[in-house]
């Protein structure tokens, strides 16, 4: 069974956005009309991490499929992920920290990470109460807090802050 782990954002802020810049870098010089946020818990000040960096790139309908073939030739497909005609997920675990991005068609059902990070930015309220979601789930199954964690943002997704950004 795998283990979750929570670190303080303030031990991997500066590798994230590192990293983040160099491969925001190198999607923008295949994709250059791609929106590329980055998202995640790395992207939320004083918050709890898993240590990696999650990246959204956002794309129109009519570049989607382009983008799904530009992204599988920089990045491994994250098979544990679901596919749609809207959302692909690939990662990198050799880079520090590791690296997820979510390949997502602008204002399609998986158009959310960036609303997420908004959300949690704004509101210390939802930030702390997501921090604590986590620390209940340190070092327990990782299935366990993804089902959790699921749970949290369906419900964020209910709140007026979350739906003005819709």
């Amino acid at each position: 069974m795998e283990k979750v782990n929570f670190f303080n954002n303030e031990l991997f802020h500066e590798n994230a956005e590192k990293t983040f810049l160099i491969h925001k870098n190198k999607i923008i010089e295949f994709l250059p009309e791609a929106d590329i946020q980055h998202v995640g818990s790395s992207a939320i000040p004083n918050s709890l991490t898993k240590g990696d960096l999650d990246i959204q790139v956002r794309v129109s309908a009519e570049q989607f499929s382009n983008a799904v073939e530009l992204l599988s030739n920089l990045y491994e497909s994250n098979d544990g992920s679901v596919k749609t005609d809207t959302f692909r997920a690939f990662k990198d675990d050799t880079t520090i920290p590791p690296l997820g991005v979510q390949l997502t068609v602008i204002n399609s059902e998986f158009d959310f990470f960036w609303k997420f990070r908004e959300v949690l930015l704004a509101n210390n309220k939802y930030r702390d109460a997501y921090d604590k979601l986590k620390k209940e789930y340190e070092a327990k199954s990782m299935d366990d807090y993804r089902e959790a964690k699921d749970i949290f943002f369906q419900r964020l997704m209910e709140t007026p802050e979350f739906k003005k950004l819709s």
